[in-house]
């Protein structure tokens, strides 16, 4: 009995000593970790969409017109005079002469200019001029080359809030990158360094950030629609809020910039009270402070304020019958004129109303 126990015994301690054995021993091939896998198959994707291909054409054939501008310090050459994310910028070509537009903002420093292709060509420049009043500047690559293309360019009179905008620029230094969105609004006004306002301004949602200055924003059909300028970031980076100076403006400066290297400042020599007087006021026109001492509005009679009464003078309504409804409206009217031409102003003093003949003057130079 003893000996069939100890058998017993002996054959389950063999048989549980096995099973152990083979659980510690026997791992499955499939199951190794670390095993080196093979490689999967790539699943083959279909055409892109319609979207797709439209957006890789406009880049593919605008982002060769496209540089990088940047401005060398006197003090830093490593730094650019503005200092972080304004040591460059973007611009674009113009036309086959060597003229490439940019903001004058991004070259305002005075620096050395130097400008990088798509290719990686780097080009030393000239600037040739400037128009703070808009933000532009024009520049002109001192050798001879063969360049890209100049961008097609298109129409801001037309645009739509809704439709497709494409910015083609240099964030951040990340040379050669593209954003997309809609052009959120139309006819904004954005204060520039020269003191006033550019009118009919493009507003996009296409994300643009420092370094984007300059380049150009561009419709569905690759055109250039705008040269962005500007964001609204309480961060400093992309918040959704970009503007564009409208190309309608910038076919308008640039050959006059590229012709005489300054653009006149349109004129008729008064000082105009802010918007927030004319609301206080419930006045809706410009309201004439002062005039220039010998200036066309004061020879035509142009009345400002009465200082010892307090009393307003006149106030500008219309230009050539169109609806004058704050200054920017004015400037704009005056611009499109242009310096030397003669505009009919309609001006209202107290109950009377009124239209005056009125010469335009480039103001930078009387």
């Amino acid at each position: 009995m003893n000996r069939r126990y100890a058998i017993a015994a002996a054959a389950f301690a063999a048989l549980l000593l096995a099973v152990t054995a083979a659980k510690i021993l026997h791992v499955p091939t499939l199951h190794v970790p670390w095993a080196a896998p093979s490689a999967r198959a790539v699943e083959q994707r279909g055409p892109l969409s319609d979207g797709e291909k439209a957006t890789i054409e406009i880049f593919e054939r605008v982002s060769p017109s496209v540089v990088q501008v940047a401005v060398k310090s006197a003090t830093n050459p490593l730094m650019g005079e503005e200092g972080q994310g304004g040591s460059s910028g973007t611009g674009f070509v113009w036309n086959r002469d060597g003229h490439l537009v940019t903001n004058n903002h991004v070259v305002a420093s005075g620096g050395e200019i130097a400008v990088r292709f798509a290719s990686g060509e780097v080009a030393q420049v000239d600037l040739v001029g400037t128009a703070p009043n808009y933000d532009l500047a024009v520049l002109r690559i001192r050798s001879v080359r063969e360049l890209p293309p100049p961008i097609a360019l298109g129409s801001s009179s037309d645009l739509k809030v809704g439709q497709s905008a494409f910015a083609i620029g240099n964030p951040f230094g990340l040379d050669q990158s593209m954003t997309s969105g809609i052009i959120s609004a139309l006819k904004r006004r954005l204060p520039t360094h020269g003191g006033r306002e550019i009118a009919n301004v493009i507003q996009t949602d296409a994300a643009i950030n420092p370094g984007n200055s300059g380049g150009p924003l561009l419709d569905s059909a690759g055109r250039l629609i705008g040269v962005t300028t500007a964001i609204i970031s309480p961060s400093g980076s992309n918040a959704g809020i970009g503007f564009a100076v409208p190309v309608d403006v910038v076919n308008r400066i640039v050959p006059e910039l590229i012709r005489n290297g300054r653009v006149p400042t349109p004129g008729i020599g008064i000082v105009a009270a802010g918007e927030d007087v004319s609301t206080r006021l419930g006045v809706e026109g410009v309201i004439v402070v002062r005039t220039a001492p010998g200036s066309p509005a004061e020879r035509a009679g142009i009345r400002g304020v009465n200082f010892s009464t307090g009393a307003v003078g006149d106030i500008i309504t219309a230009v050539e019958g169109k609806p004058v409804r704050r200054l920017s409206d004015l400037t704009d009217a005056l611009e499109q004129a242009g310096a030397g031409k003669t505009v009919r102003l309609t001006v209202k003093r107290g109950s009377d109303t009124r239209d005056v003949n009125i010469g335009i003057i480039d103001i930078d130079r009387s």
